[in-house]
């Protein structure tokens, strides 16, 4: 068996890519490097639905329990499983998870924000993410007897901070 060095930086032989090597092949980036430093994430998105699926919601009356309570601890799961789901990803220890759920009556929506933190040597972008996005298609799960027309929308990063790159914020429109 060859051994093949492979980097992680961005190049233009892997368009810029981390997780390609110069010949094209998926890898899982080298962190060994990098210093350990506090890295928290910052996630959000919504689900909108019918106005009787808010109601439900709104009142905790839905056949299947405490829609909102679930999906808080569906998104806080699937933060510590990120890496279990997305090939590429680190196992991290993460120091910190919360989950928060907003009503918003005026579309019938709800929606999810997700920080995540730990100490380490690589970004929680991808955990935050995964949590809010579980979090919403739990909703979708619970409540799909009545309204599978629901809609999830605007999933994104909202800011990041931590690690050689620094901090980052969304500039939303």
């Amino acid at each position: 068996m060859t051994s093949k060095t492979s980097t992680s930086s961005p190049s233009p032989a892997n368009g810029g890519l981390t997780h390609f090597d110069q010949g094209g092949q998926a890898h899982m980036v080298d962190v060994g490097d990098k210093n350990s430093t506090h890295r928290i994430a910052v996630a959000a998105g919504k689900i909108r639905m019918q106005p009787a699926t808010f109601e439900l919601i709104q009142s905790g009356n839905a056949k299947k329990g405490d829609v909102i309570g679930i999906a808080r601890i569906a998104a806080i799961m699937a933060a510590k499983r990120t890496s279990d789901l997305i090939p590429l990803c680190h196992p991290l220890a993460l120091t910190r998870v919360t989950v928060d759920f907003q009503l918003v009556p005026e579309n019938h929506s709800v929606e999810c924000q997700a920080q995540v933190e730990t100490y380490g040597k690589t970004g929680v972008e991808m955990e935050a993410l995964t949590a809010v996005q579980v979090g919403l298609l739990t909703i979708y799960d619970m409540c799909k007897a009545v309204d599978r027309g629901m809609v999830m929308s605007d999933i994104r990063v909202l800011e990041k901070h931590g690690g050689k790159s620094g901090d980052w914020t969304a500039v939303i429109d």
